[in-house]
């Protein structure tokens, strides 16, 4: 079984957002909804710790596959470990399913869907603002900007327009709640949706003189 320790090492070098701390939240929040939701803990706690592991780092070409490249990486880890193809295909498929923007695999497994919803609620709350404007920064994108008409009605930018935390919090943060997969994550995403949601109201105002 990869170890919490194991999964330091994995991390050393990530950036801020997708750092082991990042990793040691959502295995802690996986190991409340995964003995709620009655899941396989252990392909839960493998795919927890391996979901980021490859490919991850906001402005990279890599991370739009990083969760092919994680999933590989997984394989190579469990194998030594002594897991049978079954057991690894099924922590595969969790990290291959767990990104938001993904347009292949969606999850199937209890498992899969709570790696998902565990992942997602890091993005909400103030974990969540802390998160977004640092991978602005990292990103080199403006904490704020107005959005374009076409960015508001189709989620996408005009030539020259930034994508700053404000913009990716219209575009995922505010739909996330919508989009977990269990009842135990939605509950749990409830209060961390209003956070969020009433911090960047207020942001938006404070940045445009109104409040």
């Amino acid at each position: 079984m990869p170890t919490i320790e194991q999964a330091r090492d994995w991390y050393a070098s990530a950036d801020s957002v997708h750092d082991f701390d990042h990793i040691l939240r959502v295995y802690q929040t996986a190991q409340h909804l995964g003995k709620i939701e009655g899941a396989d803990m252990e392909i839960l706690h493998a795919a927890v710790l391996l979901h980021d592991a490859i490919g991850s780092a906001p402005g990279e070409q890599a991370r739009k596959a990083h969760h092919l490249t994680s999933a590989e990486f997984a394989a190579t880890i469990l194998r030594l470990e002594g897991w049978d193809d079954e057991r690894i295909a099924a922590v595969q498929h969790c990290i291959r399913a767990h990104r938001y923007r993904g347009t292949g695999e969606v999850p199937e497994t209890i498992e899969a869907k709570i790696l998902f919803d565990a992942d997602k609620l890091d993005v909400l709350g103030a974990v969540g603002v802390a998160r977004v404007i640092a991978y602005a920064a990292l990103n080199r994108q403006p904490f704020y900007a107005e959005p374009s008409r076409q960015f508001l009605e189709q989620g996408i930018l005009e030539p020259g327009e930034p994508h700053s935390a404000y913009h990716e919090y219209l575009f995922k943060l505010r739909k996330i709640k919508d989009r977990l997969f269990t009842a135990s994550a939605r509950q749990l995403a409830e209060e961390r949706d209003t956070y969020l949601r009433e911090f960047f109201e207020r942001f938006a105002r404070e940045m445009r003189g109104k409040a």
